[in-house]
């Protein structure tokens, strides 16, 4: 069974965040960053799979030459290869990824795709299915639970208010990981070492022949939430300072 895992690098959770001269985006020489948490749950099903069923996972990444260090962390929990589209500036674009990442898994023919449900940098959460779209294939999101039948997928979604929905669909497809899926683990030290001898094939994003439209997005200002809080003091007797409360509670707060 062959198995594709799109991943994203994103600034570690701890990163201390600064915002850059420009004032458009966060200044990026000061963070630290690491594979963005759901896709690390994609990867762990990706290896739980193959563990079962045999096969090979393959980490595919788009993203600058900082990601290969994204690539490494994969192959060293056991991923069997890895392929790095090396481009800049996807940003704000979920469609320029899709597209890219679309044009290596068509090469590849997997049986199955997985992604993290949505990015922990900028919450987006289109990718896994425009990438389904694009290449034609059947998905699901928000999926908790996979079992791999004869040519077929069994996944187990959360819905709301603690339901769940069973999907069957036909192999080769696409689905999304919600974080939790299973208990992640951590590259080994043998893992690390074998690491180093695994194949990470590096693609130039202008040799996929992929032509990324212009995004739609586009940053103005980047800025911390300003502090504007202030206090007042009502006077007169304890009936009156109540009745002036209310009065801005109920026309200028808008809270009853």
């Amino acid at each position: 069974m062959k198995i594709v895992v799109a991943i994203k690098q994103v600034p570690a959770h701890d990163s201390q965040l600064r915002i850059a001269s420009s004032g458009k985006w966060i200044e990026q020489a000061d963070l630290a960053y690491e594979i963005n948490e759901p896709d690390a749950y994609a990867l762990e099903e990706g290896l739980r799979l193959k563990e079962k069923h045999g096969g090979e996972v393959i980490a595919l990444c788009a993203g600058p030459p900082r990601a290969a260090q994204t690539l490494r962390e994969a192959l060293a929990k056991g991923a069997d290869r890895a392929i790095h589209i090396e481009v800049e500036g996807l940003g704000f674009d979920p469609l320029a990824t899709a597209r890219l990442l679309a044009a290596v898994i068509s090469a590849e023919m997997p049986d199955l795709t997985l992604a993290g449900l949505q990015s922990d940098d900028l919450g987006h959460g289109q990718t896994g299915v425009i990438l389904a779209e694009l290449l034609g294939l059947p998905h699901a999101t928000i999926v908790m639970e996979v079992e791999v039948g004869d040519g077929s997928l069994r996944v187990k979604r959360e819905m709301e208010n603690g339901w769940f929905q069973h999907v069957e669909m036909p192999l080769p497809a696409v689905i999304a990981v919600q974080s939790g899926i299973g208990k992640l683990r951590y590259a080994t030290l043998m893992g690390i070492k074998k690491a180093r001898a695994k194949e990470v094939r590096r693609i130039a994003a202008a040799d996929l022949g992929v032509v990324a439209a212009a995004s739609g997005a586009v940053v103005d200002r980047v800025y911390f939430p300003e502090r504007t809080g202030r206090a007042q003091l009502f006077g007169g007797s304890p009936r009156e300072a109540a009745a002036m409360l209310v009065e801005k509670l109920r026309f200028e707060a808008r809270a009853i």
